[in-house]
């Protein structure tokens, strides 16, 4: 059995956060104030800590007792809210920044990309900022020679390979620093959200080549909220929340583990407004116009909507079916579709949306809901306004439940006409 390249045991890291509390008071307070701010940074100084702006200090933690391991050649997403802890983790990874408790142990050279800029110097050429980064890794100048034309090749700045990066857009510089991470021989490849600002074409390339590198028996941590890269990429995942490690396990159930957490339902739920619209509320119905929680796959999905418009024109509604992983599978646009924009007279309004008969594997499901203007602007949003299940899955009452998670799809596909295998001939036409 393998020796992981990446232990993790009890990591933590905490910072210190600095507050200025406002006060209405006299001069002499905000003088004693000044005063004692000034000792104690004085006192930092002298004992070697950092110094920090604020009346009152509170300590962070970004990341608490944090314990796993990845193999050699593992496929790992590291997913969570913002704030997290995915990018602190991947920086201690990175040796960039220190845990405060715990220890790393990593075996091979790591070669990260968490940030447009991680790594590039600002005045120095596209080439020769190749080159420091390999020199980085502990690659010689001979390696870096036989790699360089690949490099230059994917990432698609050959023309401006010699000018300073400072002067490169956003899309060329993360094109040239991932393709510096991606063709450099370190054992460890990690990847932050950065790539989100890349087109969807560079997205695709950077996919491809991420799966050639695990392929070729390297290790990717992968961090995006990008589910559908993360599933078509990954194979194991991570999911952090507040710090802490909450799931570690297939990415399917990750995903599904994570979405479950972000869904808010209940009498407390707060949908806000829009500028000129409200959904005021929405549930499912069945064929009786009875709420319920439950789908029957092959049967209509009917939602019962509410909203309120101030009588704008060209304003539509507009809905996003999303399995349990929260990727979306079906749209819906009244005005795009069917050219029925909401009411052009102000108040609340009740509607029923009919749709297609879907064959829903089982599982959760939920439906965003938005108000979309002139399809540019989304005036209101509310996220996984519906929530319902699809309990079992078994197309024409056949022996068998098909479900979500058995990772080949959401939806079942269904024959219009009978199958036949109709025998053929050496000559590829059918027998007689």
């Amino acid at each position: 059995m393998s020796e992981p390249v990446i232990r993790v045991e009890n990591l933590g890291k905490k910072f210190v956060i600095g507050h200025k509390v406002e006060r209405d008071g006299l001069l002499r307070d905000a003088v004693a104030r000044g005063a004692r701010s000034m000792l104690r940074n004085a006192a930092d100084l002298l004992k070697g800590r950092p110094l920090y702006a604020g009346d009152h200090l509170e300590e962070f933690w970004a990341l608490q007792d944090l314990n796993f391991e990845i193999k050699p050649g593992e496929l790992v997403s590291i997913i969570g809210s913002n704030g997290a802890g995915k990018t602190t983790l991947l920086k201690i990874l990175s040796r960039i920044t220190d845990p405060t408790t715990g220890r790393v142990e990593i075996r091979g050279r790591v070669n990260s990309l968490l940030e447009v800029g991680t790594g590039f110097h600002p005045e120095l050429s596209g080439r020769e900022n190749i080159f420091l980064n390999g020199a980085i890794l502990g690659m010689s100048r001979q390696e870096m020679r036989r790699r360089f034309d690949e490099i230059v090749e994917f990432s698609g700045v050959g023309k401006f390979i010699d000018t300073p990066v400072k002067r490169y857009s956003v899309g060329m510089y993360v094109r040239l620093a991932f393709a510096v991470a991606a063709h450099l021989e370190a054992e460890i490849l990690v990847v932050d959200e950065v790539l989100a600002v890349g087109d969807a074409e560079f997205q695709a390339r950077c996919l491809n080549r991420m799966s050639e590198v695990a392929g070729s028996g390297r290790t990717v941590l992968f961090v995006s909220h990008n589910f559908s890269a993360v599933m078509a990429l990954t194979r194991r995942s991570i999911v952090l929340q507040g710090g802490r490690l909450i799931f570690d396990g297939p990415v399917e159930a990750g995903l599904a583990h994570y979405t479950s957490t972000l869904v808010k339902s209940g009498p407390d739920r707060q949908w806000g407004r829009g500028k000129s619209s409200a959904l005021i509320s929405a549930e499912l119905v069945d064929e009786k116009g009875t709420p319920t929680s439950r789908f029957v796959p092959g049967t209509a999905l009917r939602l019962r909507v509410v909203l309120e418009t101030t009588g704008m024109r060209g304003l539509s509604l507009e809905a996003i079916l999303r399995d349990q992983n929260n990727l979306p599978l079906a749209f819906y646009s009244s005005g795009v579709f069917n050219q029925v924009p909401l009411p052009a007279q102000p108040g609340r309004y009740e509607c029923i949306l009919s749709l297609d008969a879907f064959q829903l594997a089982a599982g959760e499901y939920g439906i965003d809901l938005q108000t979309y203007f002139t399809h540019v602007v989304v005036d209101h949003r509310v996220d996984s306004a519906i929530r319902f299940t699809v309990d079992t899955c078994s197309p024409d009452g056949i022996a068998f439940n098909f479900r979500q998670d058995y990772g080949v799809g959401p939806v079942a596909m269904r024959l219009t006409a009978p199958l036949e295998f109709v025998p053929v001939g050496s000559s590829g036409t059918p027998d007689d």
